[in-house]
């Protein structure tokens, strides 16, 4: 009776090992990137500033005029078009920043 028991966990471990191990890699293929992903463009959204060029999700590019908690003004084209956004439909900011641009440089080391 011992041997059938054993028998039959090895049976289970045989068939729910497999679906077992697709989820973890599921996990980690798919949905640990895209929280990673989603983290960082909530940061961006977040450290938006005044002046900033942006992208919208629909394609539309302006620069921030003004910013509420979770509304943005934009300003496009050459007539000073502007529309109330949003924070959410930002995709992109097309300012480089200069912490963001500029990496850590080694400090030189100079011959005497």
């Amino acid at each position: 009776m011992l041997l059938q028991t054993g028998n039959t966990m090895a049976t289970i471990l045989y068939q729910f090992g497999p679906i077992v191990l697709i989820i973890v890699l599921m996990y980690f293929i798919l949905i640990r990137p895209q929280k990673k992903k989603e983290k960082e463009v909530q940061r961006m959204r977040s450290s938006l500033e005044i002046g900033d060029e942006i992208t919208t999700i629909g394609g539309i590019i302006g620069r921030v005029v003004s910013m509420k908690e979770d509304t943005i003004v934009i300003e496009t084209g050459s007539d000073r078009s502007k529309m109330r956004l949003a924070r959410w439909a930002i995709q992109t900011n097309n300012t480089p920043h200069e912490a963001e641009a500029a990496p850590a440089k080694p400090a030189e080391k100079t011959e005497k």
